[in-house]
């Protein structure tokens, strides 16, 4: 990864995650003939369709769902559950009524204990292994922005569905002076050709839902969240006619590379970001952001 000092100090690159943290409302959908449970915080919410077997995972860790190492935590745990379930599909959501997840959490990599910065990052790697390459399918319902790490989850299910027409996703870590991890990569690489995706990584750009339909970043536009459920469980409907052996193992075939990849190169990307956080320049810029944030 590469920095330049004053990354954070752009107002403009950062516009998504400074409009994102003034909303405080939350907006709950609830279906009908659906079963609830919480993961062992508060942080996620599970509710299990009767009817279909399909799972609801909302992100709930408001304003933003900004993900740190609890989040992260409860969404692998939760994850985890589903597979040792063997799950019949899952819609992954936001309870904000207009973020789907701001991506990483800066507080994470500010000032980081390293015991800390360490489980983070693991765990970061660990719910993109579990949601990457799960055996069961994934739809995210993208009810609002979802930049940067909010993009890569979007990116790790099998569909997306996206709220329009104001909302933006994308990995626009280039236009903060980051490089986006090669499994970033990856996961945009997998969704749209290896061209746009260049594109879309050189420049950090950050779509429009329309934009993003149009290039294949989300599969189909809902007019609210309501519809995007619906949407999503339409799909994951029809993935149940197909033989869950041949899916799965048609699945994990196609994403094999990038999978393997990861799990051979975690320490080192481990490493990577490890001392990626610790440079001077990093957390200079990352004290000069927080600062501004005060002043707001």
């Amino acid at each position: 990864m590469s920095l330049h000092c004053s990354w954070l100090l752009r107002q403009s690159c950062w516009k998504p995650y400074l409009s994102a943290v003034t909303f405080n409302s939350v907006r709950h959908f609830v279906a009908r003939s659906q079963r609830e449970f919480s993961s062992n915080g508060k942080l996620v919410d599970v509710a299990v369709n009767e009817n279909t077997g399909i799972s609801t995972v909302t992100m709930q860790r408001l304003p933003v769902n900004s993900l740190n190492l609890e989040l992260l935590q409860e969404l692998y745990s939760v994850l985890d559950t589903l597979e040792k379930d063997r799950s019949r599909g899952m819609i992954l959501t936001s309870a904000s009524p207009t973020v789907f997840s701001a991506g990483l959490d800066i507080l994470e990599m500010y000032k980081p204990k390293q015991d800390r910065a360490v489980a983070f990052w693991t765990t970061l790697q660990d719910v993109w292994l579990k949601l990457f390459g799960s055996s069961y399918p994934t739809v995210a319902a993208i009810n609002g922005h979802s930049p940067a790490g909010g993009c890569l989850v979007a990116l790790s299910c099998e569909y997306r569905v996206m709220v329009g027409p104001k909302y933006t996703i994308g990995l626009n870590e280039t236009q903060l002076g980051i490089v986006a991890p090669k499994w970033f990569q990856f996961s945009m690489k997998n969704v749209i050709s290896s061209r746009q995706a260049e594109l879309a990584l050189t420049t950090g750009r950050l779509f429009t839902t329309d934009e993003a339909l149009k290039i294949g970043l989300i599969d189909e536009v809902a007019t609210d969240k309501a519809d995007a459920i619906a949407k999503a469980e339409k799909f994951l409907v029809g993935m149940s006619k197909i033989s869950a052996t041949a899916r799965k193992l048609a699945k994990l075939s196609c994403r094999q590379e990038p999978l393997e990849w990861l799990v051979a190169n975690k320490k080192k990307d481990l490493q990577e970001f490890i001392g990626f956080i610790n440079q001077p320049a990093v957390q200079m810029g990352l004290d000069h952001y927080l600062e501004s944030l005060k002043k707001k």
